[in-house]
């Protein structure tokens, strides 16, 4: 058994952030930055583990016993990644009874290619890298271990923006062609801040609000995303889509929280209140943001594969 190596594209969600959960048809792009796998057998009976980060240092080192695999009880784990890692390594098992063998042990090397902050999908490149060294379905996969709507995953497995949606609790998505003329006005900033995906969708849950008028409204907003030819049209799309989104889950958008005086559109990209936001505006853009103490901000071509 030779040296395998494996990549997945990071995500972004430009439109359905929280109704994807429920059916709304959203617009996902894949990133420039991913992660990357690399498993090489070897002698020892061992899953010998290192996790580096942009920088290639070394975050996260674990040794596992191959043998333990299905008789070990996780809580005996005292870190959390390790804990992840087990589940997931264990539902690959359970979904391929022929992974893992055809060697004593492995050493398996993953490389994220941007700060594990960021919020780009390091859990979703992890499971995907995970389901291809299984060759496994990787929305099972996610889907037995963890929850989420699967756009993370559709968006590892491709360099091309798509549409995503889930019919009958499965995964529907097509490549399409979003490559907006105006990409020289849109902008990323990293808020500084990892926002905590389960609890932004238990608020949503939570919420008493029709969830069918709302995946209704946002659909037709991904529909006309999609056509939009000016960044006149898309920064109206790009507001409508927040106000349903704060009303729904009632809490500010982040201009009015944040960047009341801000020239330009803004919209928040996945759960509220951290991670990636999405900006429209000009040259002055980067230097609005810096000078609030922003130091992350991304033109289009920089982020977008």
């Amino acid at each position: 058994m030779s040296t395998k190596e494996f990549y997945s594209s990071g995500k972004l969600l430009i439109t359905g952030e929280y109704a994807v959960l429920d059916g709304a048809l959203s617009l996902a792009v894949p990133t420039r930055f991913g992660q990357a796998l690399k498993v090489s057998p070897i002698a020892s009976p061992t899953i010998e583990w290192k996790s580096l980060d942009q920088a290639g240092k070394i975050w996260f080192e674990w040794t596992y016993q191959t043998e333990n695999l299905i008789t070990d009880d996780d809580k005996a784990l005292e870190n959390d990644t390790a804990k992840t890692l087990l589940k997931l390594i264990r539902e690959a098992k359970k979904l391929n009874q022929n992974f893992l063998i055809g060697a004593t042990g492995y050493n398996v090397e993953s490389r994220l290619e941007f700060p594990r902050n960021w919020g780009l999908g390091s859990s979703s490149t992890l499971i995907n890298n995970i389901a291809q060294w299984a060759e496994v379905d990787p929305f099972e996969l996610l889907w037995n271990a963890f929850t989420g709507s699967g756009y993370d995953i559709a968006c590892a497995q491709t360099n091309s923006p798509l549409t995503y949606k889930v019919l009958d609790q499965k995964p529907l998505f097509k490549a399409v062609d979003f490559s907006p003329t105006f990409s020289e006005n849109l902008f990323f900033i990293h808020l500084d801040k990892k926002q905590n995906s389960r609890e932004g969708i238990a608020r949503y849950r939570d919420q008493k609000g029709n969830k069918k008028i709302l995946t209704e409204q946002i659909s037709s907003i991904t529909e006309d995303v999609l056509k939009c030819s000016n960044l006149k049209g898309f920064e109206f799309l790009i507001e409508q889509h927040e106000k349903l989104i704060s009303e729904y889950i009632r809490l500010p958008t982040v201009k009015a929280e944040l960047f009341s005086d801000y020239f330009g559109t803004l919209k928040s990209l996945g759960a509220w209140g951290g991670d990636f936001i999405l900006a429209t505006g000009n040259e002055q853009t980067p230097a609005y943001f810096r000078k609030k103490g922003y130091r992350t901000v991304l033109s289009y071509k920089e982020m977008i594969a």
